[in-house]
């Protein structure tokens, strides 16, 4: 169970994140798992920008700000570090990044430190977008989303491309490999914990809802990252050693429709996009299903 008690706050309040954000849960639910041995390198971002106005700061643990491309290469440097040093097998070592910077400005970082094998735990809190620059798409960004760099209008419909799948490619290079929603936070700190004792790389992807970029009512955040579960849209599973399991399933997949017209964003879709969106949800679904019984590695 994620332990409550008050000397395991370690990530402060008074931060001054939008109302609704999922980011917040992330980061609280990452240090209380982690505990007070834990250093956090923080990627430019939505992240950084709330948790540390100058002068004050909400992390009770080491932080470093890295930039936007490389937080995954400076934690390559602190783990060195700290085998140098003696400390590493009690430090727990974390990057945190938004979806900008990991699935696409930090990715060739990424990359390096997972074939580099370095024991350290990625924390990606998608938002699915470049929330803190504007709201921009990313790579994490679903098809047809409004944003400021594909909008929706009379000629063109939101973004043109499915999301990449950044948590298989994530697997190919042999990490332990998670997602997870702010929605669940004991499957996320059940995840963590593997993901601490794991002898190597881990990458945990969060599904993280942003009322600012999405549009939907900060009241609204978990009603939303929940029917991103119940909907298929954000699937709960792991990849362990190659082998992927699926942690939690909706007892009957809810319409996307559901999930998306709940969200600014899709406001625009016609029924033949919300269509494909569907056949899309469900076409990954089932593959997930596929690869979980057979039991096979896939990497």
């Amino acid at each position: 169970m994620i332990n409550a008690l008050p000397e395991r706050e370690l990530f402060a309040p008074g931060h001054s994140a939008c109302a609704g954000c999922g980011a917040p849960i992330v980061a609280r639910i990452v240090l209380k798992i982690g505990g007070p041995e834990t250093i956090v390198c923080n990627a430019t971002g939505c992240m950084e920008v709330f948790t540390t106005p100058h002068p004050r700061t909400s992390w009770k643990v080491p932080w470093i700000h890295a930039a936007f491309e490389n937080a995954a290469a400076v934690a390559s440097g602190v783990d060195r570090a700290l085998k140098k040093l003696g400390t590493r097998d009690r430090t727990n070592l974390v990057i945190l990044g938004g979806d900008g910077g990991t699935f696409d400005i930090g990715f060739g970082a990424l990359s390096g430190m997972l074939e580099r094998g370095h024991k350290a735990t990625y924390v990606c809190y998608d938002n699915e977008a470049y929330m803190n620059t504007g709201i921009q798409r990313s790579g994490a960004t679903p098809k047809y989303a409004n944003t400021t760099t594909t909008p929706a209008g009379r000629s063109v419909h939101g973004k043109t491309e499915f999301t990449k799948q950044l948590p298989f490619i994530v697997a190919a290079h042999g990490a332990y490999t998670a997602t997870a929603n702010v929605a669940f936070p004991q499957d996320l700190a059940d995840k963590l914990k593997k993901s601490f004792a794991f002898n190597g790389p881990s990458y945990i992807q969060v599904f993280s809802p942003c009322p600012t970029g999405w549009r939907h009512p900060t009241d609204q955040s978990i009603e939303i990252a929940k029917l991103a579960f119940k909907t298929n849209v954000y699937p709960l599973y792991e990849i362990e050693n190659g082998i992927l399991k699926i942690n939690r399933k909706p007892t009957q997949a809810t319409p996307i429709e559901e999930y998306l017209m709940r969200q600014g964003r899709f406001k625009h879709l016609t029924k033949e996009e919300i269509a494909d969106l569907q056949q899309h949800v469900n076409a990954d679904w089932e593959r997930l299903l596929k690869l979980e019984e057979s039991g096979l590695r896939i990497f």
